[in-house]
């Protein structure tokens, strides 16, 4: 796998950590904070479906590739 491509699913993956602790940051301020939480956590959803993409058009494309478990 290209250490660049790496790089990119470790930020993403690491926005993804960043995202889901602000909303919990926003969570424990107060039920007025509702609308950040619920920004925060559309972010790492899209985050994680942005992630899933990605990985599967790698793998589409070659750029990564399964372990092969029966051999």
């Amino acid at each position: 796998m290209n250490s660049d491509f790496k790089i990119v699913v470790a930020l993403i993956l690491g926005a993804i950590v960043v995202s889901l602790g602000k909303a919990l940051f926003h969570m424990t301020d107060g039920p007025d904070q509702s609308g950040q939480v619920a920004r925060a956590l559309t972010m790492r959803i899209s985050l994680s479906v942005a992630l899933f993409v990605l990985l599967f058009l790698a793998w589409h494309f070659g750029l990564i590739a399964p372990h092969n478990l029966g051999h």
